[in-house]
């Protein structure tokens, strides 16, 4: 209190905040440049609208679905690619296989013959049984049976030799030549005389 007639004193005066008790220090404090104290941000945040607070944690989630996204796309690129890799070393594999292997067959062709002359014995037979121990090992397979139904994508007919009532489809009768294959690769198709059904 001021006596009538004295000027008031300035360093008294009461402040904003004592007039108005609604009035936080968190003004004061950066008109001041002064540093907020967390209960001035919290005091800051309750008086924002639910939307502004929102609003940051709805970018934050649209940020972590983008960079999950981004995530999964790359692994997906990843595990294409390593399946990419993988079949093309088998395929180089096999191609290094089938360009090793096919000249062989003619020596293994030999072979045939001459255990179709006779029994194989001595040291030839031992190098015959080890050359064909070491090429199956290697994948190469010998096909080609009487009695198999003839198939075109395996089979080379070289001819017919008429009709027999006891097959139903066209079918191996004489087999000329074996065929080889690797897995499903052949390298040579099996030289074959056939028969077809009586009509």
């Amino acid at each position: 209190m001021t006596a009538a007639g004295e000027q008031p004193d300035p360093t008294q005066m009461p402040t904003a905040s004592e007039h108005d008790p609604e009035t936080s220090g968190v003004d004061n404090w950066v008109e001041e440049g002064g540093p907020l104290e967390p209960q001035d941000v919290a005091e800051v945040e309750a008086s924002a609208t639910p939307e502004e607070v929102d609003e940051p944690l709805a970018v934050a989630e649209r940020a972590l679905a983008e960079r999950t996204h981004d995530l999964q796309r790359l692994q997906a690129e990843y595990l294409n690619y390593k399946r990419r890799v993988d079949r093309d070393r088998d395929l180089l594999k096999e191609n290094a296989t089938y360009a090793a292997l096919a000249p062989i067959v003619e020596v293994l062709d030999t072979i045939d013959r001459a255990r179709e002359h006779e029994p194989l014995d001595g040291g030839f037979k031992a190098v015959a049984e080890q050359l064909e121990r070491t090429v199956a090992g290697l994948g190469l397979v010998k096909f080609g049976e009487v009695g198999e139904a003839f198939d075109p994508t395996v089979h080379e007919a070289l001819s017919h030799m008429g009709t027999d009532a006891e097959v139903e489809v066209t079918t191996v009768k004489v087999v000329a030549r074996c065929g080889y294959k690797i897995g499903e690769r052949v390298v040579r198709a099996a030289q074959v005389l056939v028969v077809d059904p009586e009509a």
